[in-house]
């Protein structure tokens, strides 16, 4: 005879957890709305006429569907030499940013590295204190670097912030055991670098090159400060300089000249938010996995 096994009864979840589960879910959606909801509003708008923002129409979907925004900053020429340029200082800068930074936190998060409590003080003391705006000018002039691409990539060349956070994770998920049992077969420093802590090292190497990634993107005042070359102006220059031009002349007196000059500043505002951010939303995507990873164990112990 065959005999019928009951099955695994389901722990049931008493009220305090069903309380719990519901807070934690009311939180969390508010807090998703609270945060998509603004970008969902500047994607709209962007695409909104401006009769119906200045009438309070827009909300979630774009009213009276328009794009004189995206006419207006794609007509500017100098938008595309700005994205060339931040293209090329992201990819450069985050490219050479990661190796830096994991070059430096590999050997301070070896044990037998000598001195390494005095060079991480160093390091340390660097995050309190620095020299200032005019010193670092002084220096960047003084090694010819002012008007060229080196301005934009060796300044601020590594984050003191992000190499500790490798060396921490470097030290949390590597042991020394692996090195050891690598060097028993004849590996040397060299190749357990570049064959074992890289590849081991994927997830904290992709939150770095997006921490990276989104602060070359956004570099504003570094090539406000050392460029004056406008063939090396990142985007963000020339977005700003498109505001500004479109900005309301207090010496205007044609009533429908004042009108169409704020509309067109009124889209330019959203128009403008959306085009310096949609390539870092798409970018965003690949490295999300290996992210919330990353950060975790790359910041438990100090």
């Amino acid at each position: 005879m065959k005999t019928k096994t009951s099955a695994a009864k389901k722990p049931r979840i008493g009220w305090r957890d069903k309380s719990f589960y519901a807070i934690c879910y009311t939180i969390t959606i508010i807090l998703t709305i609270t945060v998509l909801y603004p970008i969902l509003y500047i994607i709209a708008a962007s695409f909104s006429s401006a009769s119906a923002l200045m009438s309070g129409k827009v909300w979630i979907f774009p009213v009276e569907f328009t794009t004189v925004g995206y006419e207006a900053i794609l007509k500017y020429k100098d938008v595309w030499i700005g994205y060339r340029n931040t293209i090329f200082y992201t990819v450069t800068g985050t490219f050479l940013n990661v190796c830096i930074t994991m070059c430096c936190a590999y050997p301070l998060a070896r044990k037998t590295l000598i001195g390494r409590s005095k060079i991480m003080f160093l390091f340390t003391f660097t995050m309190l204190f620095g020299g200032g705006m005019v010193p670092s000018y002084i220096l960047v002039r003084s090694l010819h670097m002012k008007d060229t691409i080196w301005a934009m990539l060796i300044p601020g060349a590594m984050s003191v912030y992000n190499m500790i956070v490798a060396r921490t994770f470097i030290q949390n998920n590597i042991p020394d055991e692996i090195l050891e049992s690598t060097k028993i077969d004849g590996c040397s420093d060299t190749n357990f670098f570049f064959s074992m802590v890289l590849p081991l090292s994927k997830a904290i190497i992709a939150v770095l090159a997006l921490w990276y990634a989104v602060g070359h993107w956004n570099a504003y005042f570094n090539a406000f400060l050392y460029l004056s070359d406008k063939e090396l102006y990142p985007l963000q220059i020339f977005l700003r300089d498109i505001l500004i031009n479109n900005q309301l002349s207090s010496d205007m007196d044609d009533p429908e000249a004042v009108a169409q000059r704020r509309t067109i500043q009124m889209l330019l505002k959203y128009s403008l938010i959306v085009v310096s951010t949609a390539p870092l939303f798409t970018f965003y995507p690949f490295v999300q996995k290996y992210f919330v990873k990353g950060v975790m164990i790359g910041s438990v112990k100090g």
